[in-house]
């Protein structure tokens, strides 16, 4: 019995508690499966967290589930919540009276034996301690969804800062495109009437800059910053909230008051003394209420948290793809910034290519200008003498 492996789903969404014998390697898909048939909450919304708030492994078997160890094994929870669902319509109807229990209930002022008052009021007690019980799990279900919103919180805010510092990026490097791309077309004008000019070499750097303004709505990220910060002061609201501490003082107090009660009725003598259970019936009315106002007051509060959950969910996705528009757009200035680039360096070679043939043939023709006729014909040849600038014409069509 003892290497048996058990595992207690307390079901958020109905208070109750399901538990499952694991098969030896089970997977976890196949306890959802059975989760599903006992709860009625399809695998796809099934959300299983530890009490740490970290959501079970779909590629782990089912034991991750089972504490290790003896101790506590048998109390260990794992909360269950259906995604499906935001609100949850808590609270719930309180445990079952025993039948002993429900016949004091129903006439406090009947008067019955101590002995069997004894184990009457042993019952109550421990139907007490049990309203107490459940709303302490439940509570750990609530403070377990807490620690999953900060989870995905702060999964949000790295997303976010992600976001910020490639937006930032981007805004530098438009304003750095933007005037070195003024400069050059400033620049470019002014070398147009005695330079080298293109009609489509023109054109194509107007075109780079309205792309490049049209890269700047990547850039704006604020409807999504305001919204990440109107979510951020909800979770702190809600950490605040004094929902979010334990309520369950009063129910302690009343739990103890029990106690004492049938401490004191442990005393008394057991020879044929009758006694009513008006002080007991009326521990049990208040601690039923009790439980009912603070269950109110939880399931109130984990909606708020389940409905921020969602706010986070819903919003990961938009990050994303602002994220991915930003990306897109740096790429693009980037490469726009190179191709301008490349064709500055290839107007500089033009440049240079035409100056360097400009220099040639001028030297070309100052040294035919100032060579004497004479060194043109070949020593002892006799014959016509051809024309000095011969060589330049042919070099000039070549």
């Amino acid at each position: 019995v003892l290497f048996l492996q058990i595992v207690h789903i307390l079901n958020m969404t109905s208070a109750k508690i399901v538990s499952f014998l694991l098969h030896p390697e089970e997977s976890l898909h196949s306890l959802q499966i059975r989760i599903e048939f006992e709860t009625g909450i399809s695998t796809g919304n099934q959300e299983l967290l530890l009490e740490t708030g970290i959501c079970l492994d779909p590629r782990k078997p089912a034991s991750q589930c089972v504490i290790d160890g003896v101790r506590g094994w048998d109390s260990y929870m794992v909360y269950l919540f259906d995604k499906s669902k935001t609100v949850y319509d808590g609270p719930f109807a309180s445990r079952s009276l025993s039948d002993c229990v429900n016949y004091i209930v129903q006439d406090s002022k009947i008067q019955l034996p101590v002995p069997q008052l004894r184990r009457v009021w042993a019952e109550a007690v421990h139907y007490v301690i049990g309203l107490k019980e459940d709303y302490s799990r439940l509570f750990q279900g609530q403070r377990a969804a807490m620690l999953s919103l900060l989870r995905y919180n702060a999964n949000l805010i790295k997303m976010k800062n992600n976001m910020v510092s490639a937006s930032q990026q981007l805004k530098a490097k438009l304003e750095f495109f933007h005037q070195s791309i003024r400069l050059d077309l400033e620049r470019y004008s002014d070398q147009m009437a005695y330079g080298i000019s293109s009609e489509k070499m023109l054109k194509a750097w107007k075109e780079m800059e309205e792309k490049a303004s049209q890269c700047a709505q990547a850039e704006d990220i604020g409807y999504l910053d305001e919204q990440i910060m109107a979510l951020h002061t909800e979770i702190v609201e809600l950490q605040k909230s004094p929902y979010a501490r334990r309520q369950g003082e009063v129910m302690e107090s009343l739990e103890q008051r029990a106690i004492d009660l049938y401490k004191q009725l442990k005393t008394r003598p057991p020879d044929h003394a009758y006694s009513d259970s008006t002080d007991m019936v009326k521990i049990i009315v208040q601690t039923v209420q009790s439980q009912d106002r603070v269950l109110k007051e939880l399931f109130g509060h984990l909606s708020k948290l389940l409905g921020c959950k969602q706010k986070i969910i819903d919003l990961l996705p938009k990050i994303e793809v602002a994220l991915n528009n930003i990306k897109e757009a740096d790429s693009l200035v980037m490469q726009m910034q190179g191709k301008r680039q490349r064709e500055i360096w290839h107007l500089l070679k033009i440049a240079c290519t035409q100056s360097s043939s400009r220099s040639l043939v001028s030297s070309s023709l100052e040294g035919t200008a100032s060579t004497p006729a004479a060194t043109w014909l070949p020593q002892g040849s006799s014959g016509s003498m051809p024309h000095p600038l011969s060589s330049v014409a042919a070099s000039e069509d070549g």
